[in-house]
This record gives structure tokens, sequence and C-alpha cells, in this order.
């Protein structure tokens, strides 16, 4: 089966390719036979109702810094051109983000979109987390002084993020008598206009932050994320080191609960993170972690993620 292929993600020129999911998965793609063509969110457009892209032809190699190839500029109408697009550019989730969600929606299913931008879209990660109450750390969604100051009363130690964060930008610990709390809620009443997402602290996340992948639903390959000294936050661009890991059973237990969900929705690649046994984010959007899965003597899941979108394009 060969497919014609699109991703729009961020300018692919500025990847570093080393640790980069899409990447992977567009060299997979590439090694099957399919075709790529490649546009920015920025060059998506709809005409009369007719959802159209300034796309360019595309072939990547391995190769950093020569990593891909790219042809001239085209304007093609997506649901003729392409029979696969891939949603891969990152957060924020913002009004650019859930515009785009709606282009493509347009698109979708005669277009398979990966994930689903209906589901992305009335997903958002932090909130989409809070429908398994039971497999999650205590968690405030608000921005109400009064309303965090009770949760700290009754928690202690909080972390306290954007709600539509990634990437672990502004992510902050407070302890229960920390002085900045004060000059921290002013900051981010100023800064963010949705509400902040405050979890009670789990001690253990010294001892890593597990990323883990599902493939349609499945679990597929994990990393364990350990925080740089000095540092709460795990994610590999904020300092954090993977190792190789296996899941627990409670983990597996987290993903046979939220699985049946994901696939519902056709959510095709998904990454959780769970820090001692306990779910904290499931991530739709732009979800990474594949490369390093691999590195560490995992299996390659690029091939599980287009094993999978081929399946659901045969019918």
């Amino acid at each position: 089966m060969s497919l014609r292929v699109a991703v729009q993600m961020d300018p692919i020129e500025h990847i570093k390719i080393a640790g980069d999911t899409t990447f992977a998965l567009l060299l997979e793609a590439q090694a099957r036979g399919h075709s790529l063509v490649y546009f920015t969110p920025n060059d998506l457009s709809m005409r009369d109702g007719t959802v159209v892209a300034r796309m360019r032809d595309l072939q990547v190699a391995d190769v950093e810094g020569a990593h891909a190839r790219l042809g001239e500029p085209r304007r093609a109408a997506l649901a003729e051109a392409v029979d696969v697009v891939l949603m891969r550019q990152d957060p924020p989730f913002d009004l650019s983000y859930i515009t785009a969600s709606h282009l493509l929606e347009r698109v979708h299913p005669q277009v398979l979109v990966v994930n689903d931008p209906h589901h992305v879209r009335n997903a958002p990660e932090k909130i989409f987390v809070t429908e398994f109450p039971h497999l999650m750390p205590p968690t405030l969604i608000s921005r109400d002084k009064a309303e965090i100051e009770d949760f700290r009363r009754e928690h202690g130690s909080v972390v306290m993020k954007p709600l539509h964060g990634h990437g672990g930008a502004a992510v902050v610990r407070l302890t229960p008598d920390d002085p900045n709390f004060g000059s921290l809620f002013d900051l981010f009443s100023v800064t963010f206009r949705e509400p902040w997402v405050i979890q009670k602290f789990l001690e253990r996340v010294t001892e890593g932050d597990k990323r883990i992948l599902l493939v349609d639903g499945e679990p597929k390959g994990a990393i364990n994320r350990v925080p740089a000294p000095g540092d709460i936050r795990s994610n590999m661009v904020r300092g954090g080191a993977a190792g190789a890991t296996d899941l627990t059973a409670r983990e597996r237990e987290i993903c046979e609960t939220i699985g049946p969900s994901l696939k519902r929705m056709g959510m095709i690649l998904v990454g959780i993170d769970v820090i001692d046994g306990l779910l904290t984010e499931i991530n739709v959007t732009s979800p990474t972690g594949v490369r390093a899965v691999k590195r560490l003597g995992g299996p390659d899941l690029a091939v599980d993620v287009w094993d999978a979108i081929e399946a659901k394009r045969r019918g």
C-alpha cells in the first residue's frame, strides 16, 4: 500500500532529528514507499469551504543538518492531494492550534488525520486526564487564590503549572509555607489568562517520571525520565535524563483503563506520564519519545504507528 502522506509541523529545518518523534515517523513512512509532502500551520487555508495547503514535496535522511530536502511550493486541496495528515505541530494549545484542528476536521476521515483533530481539540492534555481521577494525584484546576490556598493547606507541597503549557515550562514547586506564593500568583495572573493546574507534589519524582507510549490504545514502549539535580522537571528538553524501563503492574492497569477510550477517539499515538504509579498527563497533541525508546534498546514504535495507520486506511 502506497500512501500520500502530509505532515503539518513546525519548520522542519529547525528540528533536532536525534530525538524528534515526527522525524522518526517520516523516516518510516518513506521507507515503506509512501510519498511525503510538508507544510506548516501557517500554510493551511480554507477557501469557500475547501481546505487547501501550500505544500512542498519532502524527502528525509537521517543526517543532522541535511535531514530534509524540499521541493517547490504548490497549492493543493488536502482532500484531493493526500491520504494521511500527521498533525504534528508542537503546542502551545492555543487558538492557533484549535483553528488548525477545525480546518483539518473538514477533511477527516476522508483524509485520515493523526491524531483525530476533533478529539485532540476536545481533549486538552491536562484536562482530559481528569476523566480518570482515580488514577491521578490530587489535582486542582483553578485561578481562584482562595481555592488554591485551601488546596495547599490540605496537601502541603504542590506543583503549579500552566493549564496549556508544555515541555516543563513554568512548572514550579511550592512548599507549604513558601513565601513566594503571593508573587507567583501575581505573575501567573498577568501571564496566563486561563486557569492553572495545581497538583500534590509527588516526592518520588526524583526516581523518575515515566513516559509510556500507546499506539492505538496499546502500550508499546516506555522510558523513565529522571530530573536533573536541583530540578523537579523531568522533561528531556529541561535536562532530564532518559533511561530504559519496564512497566509495572500498576502502569499496565492504567494503560488498560485508558486504552479503550484512546482507541475509540482515534488517538493513534499518545504519550502518558506516570509518577509513582499515578497518572499526571495524557499527551495527545504531538507526543514525543519514539526515538528515545528505540535508542535505549526498545522497539521502533514508528513501525507500530504506521502499521496502525495503514490498517485504518485499509478499513
